[in-house]
């Protein structure tokens, strides 16, 4: 079970300093000029995909809920900031009782997204809300990037499993995150023990070539291997000749051998060779798996190649390129007063260079084609059109600060699942293009989601 999604404890300290230090300061000026509890909408949106991608994929939808919840300034925090100076009195004793009392909607979690999806609606007062911003992006922008490129390349395995095995490769923590975005991506196990305790994923691992080299021949260090994880273990093959490695682990092994994984060379070439070596030598069931800094790109290309598994880390960890999705949290919409029934303006960024946003609070749809396939993302203000009421993504995540969204993270990986097989066939190829579906803005309409 999930504990962390399921809002279990898992020793998660305070989240309140996972920020920038001009979130308080804004909040502090706010709370001077008798803005700060101005009704506020802020959204989480991108304004394109990373170059050549489709698709995105949300992804840190459960941490983020886990970090609202954490997001307490006690006192060693508050403590900090007294002593930097960084605001003042009237300002911590105001976070000292700081409890996000808004809410949150968003896609759900592993739902797929496009170039202006308000992927994240945030509201409540502009103090409450603000605060927020960096820790929403933080998560989101990283683990939705992982969670990209192991869509991807569970697209191009073609239903062969994946496993993550990128902890040696980035941050520790971010290690943790990116096992869980990737098993929302379609991975199928990990090797990080961390990620498998706190998020209940699969984990897997045998041995590394320093295994090999500590025995005083391969034979030895099969042999050991086999008597402490039986004949279903996987061998590995290349630290000296594979073909040799190879007919000494059946031979060890015997044909019950689980598989045997190759971690260099002509993959393509090498699978072959070792396909027929095994089946020659009665080991028709033992399958093979290969590594070896594989991308997206790399997979398809194996894909006429007798391989049953891959193993997959600096590549899935970093984004395969693409390490954040470059979403941004913006104001779209405040009240005119601090009168709780103050009516809601829309602002927004209107200055040039390419960073203007679009103000107002959104509501998003899926338009589907005659045969159910998606044809547009649609995005608006005010109501929502009658023939795309039942096609609203938008879920509530917490409301009046409470969490009432927690999934197990199984449920989001088969939504993911579902979500990719609902877009066009043109959305799984790995040639660059635009993204795969449109996004349609309406606007001008009254009334409200």
């Amino acid at each position: 079970m999930n504990t962390a999604d399921l809002g279990l404890p898992v020793d998660v300290p305070s989240t309140a300093l996972f920020t920038d230090q001009y979130e308080l300061t804004m909040l502090q000026a706010a709370l001077k000029a008798g803005t700060a509890e101005r009704r506020s909408v802020f959204e989480v949106f991108t304004r394109r995909l990373p170059d050549g991608r489709r698709y995105g994929v949300v992804a840190g939808t459960g941490r983020v809920l886990d970090a609202v919840e954490n997001f307490r300034f006690d006192a060693g925090v508050l403590g900090f900031l007294r002593e930097r100076g960084i605001v003042d009195e009237p300002t911590l004793e105001w976070l000292a009782s700081y409890r996000f009392s808004g809410d949150i909607w968003g896609y759900p979690e592993g739902e797929v997204y496009f170039p202006g999806s308000p992927i994240m609606r945030v509201e409540g007062s502009f103090a409450e809300c603000v605060l927020l911003e960096t820790v929403i992006l933080s998560i989101l922008n990283h683990d939705s990037a992982i969670a990209a490129a192991a869509s991807r390349m569970s697209s191009a395995a073609g239903g062969r499993p994946l496993i993550e095995m990128g902890a040696r490769r980035t941050h520790e923590l971010s290690a943790v995150a990116a096992s869980r975005a990737a098993y929302v991506g379609g991975f199928a196990s990990t090797s990080d023990l961390a990620a498998g305790f706190r998020y209940n994923i699969p984990t897997v691992g045998t041995s590394a070539h320093a295994f090999t080299l500590l025995h005083d021949n391969e034979r030895d260090a099969f042999q050991a291997q086999v008597n402490s994880l039986g004949r279903n273990t996987t061998l590995l093959v290349d630290t000296y000749d594979v073909a040799t490695a190879v007919r000494t682990a059946v031979e060890v092994a015997g044909p019950e051998l689980g598989a045997v994984r190759i971690d260099s060379g002509d993959l393509l070439l090498v699978a072959h060779r070792v396909r027929q070596q095994l089946d020659e030598l009665g080991a028709r069931d033992t399958k093979i798996i290969v590594t070896s800094d594989l991308d997206e790109y790399a997979i398809a290309s194996l894909a006429a190649a007798p391989v049953d598994a891959y193993g997959v880390g600096t590549q899935l960890v970093t984004g395969s390129g693409h390490p954040t999705c470059s979403m941004v949290y913006k104001l779209v919409a405040r009240a005119e007063s601090a009168d709780p029934k103050a009516p809601l303006v829309p602002v927004a960024k209107k200055s040039s260079g390419g960073k203007t946003s679009i103000g107002g609070r959104k509501w998003a749809a899926r338009r589907l084609d005659e045969d159910g396939i998606a044809e547009a993302e649609v995005v608006g203000t005010g109501a929502v059109p009658a023939e795309l009421a039942d096609r609203q993504l938008l879920v509530e995540l917490v409301k009046g600060g409470d969490v009432v969204a927690r999934e197990p993270l199984d449920v989001v990986r088969d939504r993911h699942a579902a979500a990719r097989d609902g877009l066009p066939l043109s959305a799984t190829q790995l040639s660059r293009g635009e993204p795969v579906l449109p996004t349609e803005y309406v606007h001008g309409r009254s009334g409200s989601q």
